[in-house]
């Protein structure tokens, strides 16, 4: 039986994605509106997973820019805010041990595709109740010049954690009673436009766990549209279309930067 955590969860998720058939209906309106197989399934399928992992990966730089700019007074434009709540759909917890290797972690749907660890924390059992004390990442490198002094080197009550070849390490490693924890932002999962031939042209079928609609937040529906629509113009050699797609996105970022 499902629990009430996964129903809502599942019903958050349907809310927030982005439907591929509405993408893929759109895209070949705007490319060709006479021939419908201008842009093939697998091309599109192909584009739409680039386009999605493009507007995910910008996320995290517009975030780091973002940050460093006066914020909005007003919560509902603020863009840190707005890029936080798109990103909440990624973001998961999960216990971690010193060595671990980031794909060995599964999220809530068992899928382990760790993009990236967001924060770390320790957790230390007190009277009872748990404390929890954040973890600053560091560098091999920066690890290596810390540790040369006692005033910087990592202790219990500031601890420290780095990740290389992909597995992370925490410093210094837990006592008893001691354990470490953090968020991470997985990955989104490809789309998936799925389909069968009829009359010789290609006929969406839905079927659950085949067809994957986009991850990213409603609002990236058009910003999607584009970027498959840069991404097919220059794939059939139709510089312009590619052109107009990329001039349409372009001042849209412009306008949500000003």
């Amino acid at each position: 039986m499902q629990s009430l955590y996964g129903a809502i969860a599942n019903t958050n998720k349907k809310e927030i994605m982005v439907l591929i058939d509405r993408v893929y209906q759109k895209v070949l309106a705007l490319a060709n509106k006479e021939q419908r197989g201008y842009i093939t399934p697998l091309e599109f399928n192909l584009f739409a997973d680039h386009a999605q992992m493009e507007i995910f990966e910008q996320y995290f730089y517009d975030l780091g820019q973002f940050k460093r700019r006066p914020g909005s007074t007003t919560e509902y434009s603020d863009p840190v805010n707005l890029i936080e709540e798109k990103l909440y759909h990624f973001k998961n917890n999960t216990a971690l041990t010193n060595g671990m290797d980031l794909n060995s972690i599964p999220d809530f749907y068992m899928l382990s595709d760790v993009y990236r660890i967001a924060t770390g924390s320790t957790y230390q059992t007190e009277g009872g109740y748990d404390k929890s004390i954040p973890v600053e990442e560091l560098n091999h490198m920066d690890l290596l010049k810390t540790q040369n002094s006692p005033l910087t080197w990592a202790t219990q009550s500031r601890p420290i954690y780095y990740i290389r070849n992909n597995n992370i390490s925490f410093s210094p490693l837990p006592v008893a009673g001691e354990s470490f924890g953090g968020y991470y932002f997985k990955s989104p999962t490809s789309p998936n436009w799925n389909y069968t031939i009829a009359s010789g042209n290609p006929l969406h079928i839905p079927i659950p766990g085949v067809t994957q609609d986009f991850e990213l937040h409603s609002s990236e529906e058009n910003a999607l549209v584009m970027k498959i629509l840069q991404l097919a113009g220059v794939a059939i050699k139709d510089f312009n279309l590619a052109q107009i797609a990329g001039q349409k996105e372009a001042n849209t970022i412009q306008q949500e930067k000003q």
